[in-house]
């Protein structure tokens, strides 16, 4: 009895602990639905819907003429709903082969098999996103919308599309630096991408997507919950062609010179405007130069003699000298404190004037006549220079502008006794390249100073909502009298000077060239490293364009910025003159004018030159020589056709022909061509009259003439 009253009681316990048990089960349900109720679905939900951005379409940057700078391209995240049940079970056994075969060989980093694995087991576990490819062009999409299943449209192919866009520069290497890019996940806003990143990049839109299998995110609707406003588009000052241009000459420049690194500016003088900026910097690694550096915006550096300009517009402004006084320079050399300066050249007996020393780039006379007027008082010198406004930053809207070193008398601790004479030179302060360019611009500009400008309008539709004007940065830097003096010189340069490569062009150009050694740290400066450039404007009696040039430790034996600078100057210079007929004066220098009837260079086929002379209404000699090889001599009233002389065993001269007649001669005798640059044959490997041998290899150097 005892024992069977301890097994009822051990059965009441356990049914009482069921029952308590459960009673708290179901108080726990009631207190979590009436209670909890609402915390509980809310947080149910939130893991299973959840509020995505959608990116806004980044608005384009555009030159002046509205070609595209950078734009965005739409790439698209390739999905499939395999497990949807609009795809007939049938249809996708029948096709899903084919379907594996067409999307391997679009996408042929996965295989074949691979992609049917992947659509069996997804169609058998139900997988409703299934994952097809990231970073799909709309090329390759509309190729992908013709394969089996997805071809079947939207609900019965199961395809989905997650747009995303790309930055594309259309032109590639062109203004690249300066066009910049974002990466907002390290804080990089660069060039006028990053300037002007709040017009370009939009307002986001928001979509709700709720979590299915795999973890992935899936669109609840079609449509976004709030759509996306894209981004306005930023009108840039550059001038495309223009551009290239500069980019071309400065590159071939940097070549021959096998220069680390340069820079060209294009400034329009009345608005400020940056018509063309190109930054090349070679690549130790592939010899190669990239615009992977704002050198002209980015590097403060000692300018050399293109700040003697700033020294000698110091000295005429307050009336310490005319460009007509005379100084005496001795052999070119002479003592500072024990510290020796020295010109490259003498002049003369010594005796010059003080235009002389300018347009000759004398170190000595500059040094001498800033030493003079302010050796007793430096701070006068230093605090005329800041009026210029050459000590500050100029607030351009890009980012990473260097600030400009010009050191005061008041900072004892790198003030010496040398400062002034040096500093008078462009030694022992530092300023960027467009500093200096916004400097000679003032000048040209009647000495009113003006700030750069990268950027002219903001667009939103194509209608513009904000037009950029031009920033007075000071509106006269010098008396008139001082510019019109300065300019005086700056045109001395290029007709007797340092700068007289630059003298002969249908327009008259200004300008200073410059030449400065490179300090290398502690070691002080060498005979080796030197920064050549060449700054000025053009045309100089009515300037419309600056341009700076600047060619950093070029290697090639020349270094002097009349030699290595100067050129890259005038090519850009040229081409502008070529193309704005509203810049030409009218007036055509005497020497432009042949006198006799211009004669084609080299020998031509005759049917071609022929064509060529008829077509502009010239005339040509009755004789005729039909499938000859012919030269052209030009005479007073019409040209006179010869034949062109080779001999069956003997290497022809084929100086003056274009590439297709060279290369047509060459292989039709058996040789084999071996082309260098382009335009006209300058040079040949093997010299005309040489015995020829079939097979041989003969090169050519093709040059404009």
């Amino acid at each position: 009895m005892d024992s069977k009253r301890v097994i009822l009681l051990r059965v009441y316990l356990l049914y009482a602990v069921m029952l308590l048990f459960g009673a708290s089960i179901i108080g726990r349900i009631v207190y979590i639905q009436f209670w909890k109720g609402e915390q509980v679905l809310a947080k149910s939900l939130e893991q299973e819907f959840k509020v995505f951005s959608i990116e806004a379409l980044r608005g384009n940057i555009l030159s002046d003429d509205g070609s595209l700078l950078a734009t965005s391209i739409p790439i698209f995240e390739v999905r499939m709903d395999v497990g949807s049940p609009n795809i007939e079970q049938i249809t996708f056994d029948r096709e899903v082969d084919s379907l594996a075969i067409c999307l391997s060989g679009l996408f042929t980093e996965t295989s074949k098999n691979e992609y049917l694995t992947e659509l069996r087991n997804a169609r058998r576990e139900g997988n409703r996103y299934m994952l097809i490819k990231n970073k799909v062009s709309y090329e390759e999409l509309k190729q992908l919308r013709n394969f089996p299943i997805i071809r079947r449209g939207k609900f019965k192919g199961g395809l989905i599309l997650v747009q995303h866009d790309r930055r594309e520069k259309p032109f590639k290497e062109l203004a690249s630096r300066t066009i910049g890019y974002t990466n907002p996940v390290e804080n990089l806003f660069v060039g006028i991408e990053g300037a002007y990143h709040d017009q370009l990049k939009g307002t986001e839109g928001k979509q709700l997507r709720r979590k299915i299998n795999h973890g992935d995110w899936k669109p609840v609707f079609d449509a976004n919950e709030l759509e996306p406003q894209n981004g306005k588009d930023v009108v840039t000052c550059i001038d495309i062609v223009i551009q290239d241009v500069a980019e071309g000459a400065l590159r071939r420049n940097l070549t021959e010179n096998n220069a680390k690194q340069g820079c060209a500016i294009l400034m329009e003088v009345e608005t400020g405007q940056i018509k063309a900026i190109a930054n090349l910097v070679r690549d130790d690694n592939t010899g190669e130069y990239n615009e992977t550096y704002n050198y002209a915006v980015a590097e403060s550096v000692e300018p050399g003699s293109t700040f003697k300009l700033a020294s000698i517009l110091a000295l005429l402004d307050e009336n310490k000298v005319t460009i007509n006084d005379h100084l005496y320079i001795g052999n070119g050399q002479t003592i500072y404190h024990n510290r020796v300066m020295k010109d490259v050249h003498g002049i003369r007996d010594g005796n010059i004037t003080v235009a002389e020393a300018f347009e000759q780039s004398s170190n000595v006379g500059i040094s001498k006549l800033v030493y003079n007027a302010y050796k007793n008082n430096p701070e006068a010198y230093i605090n005329k220079l800041y009026s210029f406004g050459i000590n500050k930053p100029l607030g351009i809207e890009l980012a990473g502008e260097a600030k400009p070193y010009i050191k005061h008398p008041s900072d004892k601790q790198n003030w010496y006794g040398t400062s002034l004479p040096w500093m008078s030179i462009g030694y022992e302060l530092t300023i960027t390249p467009l500093q200096m360019l916004t400097f000679y611009n003032a000048v040209a500009n009647d000495g009113r100073m003006v700030k750069p400008m990268f950027v002219k309008e903001i667009r939103q539709g194509g209608v513009a909502v904000t037009t950029i004007e031009p920033v007075v940065l000071n509106e006269a830097i010098a008396s008139k009298q001082a510019i019109s003096m300065a300019k005086q010189l700056l045109e001395r340069v290029v007709e007797r000077g340092t700068g007289k490569s630059m003298k002969k062009s249908p327009f008259k150009i200004a300008g200073k060239t410059g030449t400065a050694q490179i300090a290398s740290g502690k070691a002080g400066y060498n005979k080796t490293n030197y920064n050549a450039s060449f700054v000025g404007y053009f045309p100089a009696n009515n300037p419309r364009y600056s341009c700076i040039v600047v060619v950093n430790n070029p290697s090639m034996g020349k270094i002097y910025g009349g030699a290595v600078a100067a050129p890259v100057f005038k090519e850009i210079a040229d081409k502008i003159y070529a193309t704005r007929l509203d810049i030409h004066d009218n007036e055509l220098k005497k020497d432009t004018v042949p006198d006799s009837i211009p004669m084609y260079h080299g020998p031509a086929y005759f049917e071609d030159i022929h064509e060529m002379y008829t077509s502009l209404g010239i005339k040509t000699d009755d004789r005729a020589f039909k499938n000859e090889w012919i030269t052209s001599k030009s005479m007073p009233y019409n040209v006179l056709f010869e034949s062109f002389k080779s001999y069956p065993d003997s290497m022809p001269d084929f100086s003056g022909m274009t590439l297709k007649d060279a290369v047509y001669l060459i292989e039709q005798m058996g040789l084999k061509p071996e082309i260098h640059g382009n335009g006209q044959v300058v040079w040949q490997s093997i010299p005309s009259g040489s015995l020829k041998v079939p097979g041989q290899i003969i090169e050519l150097k093709l040059n404009n003439l």
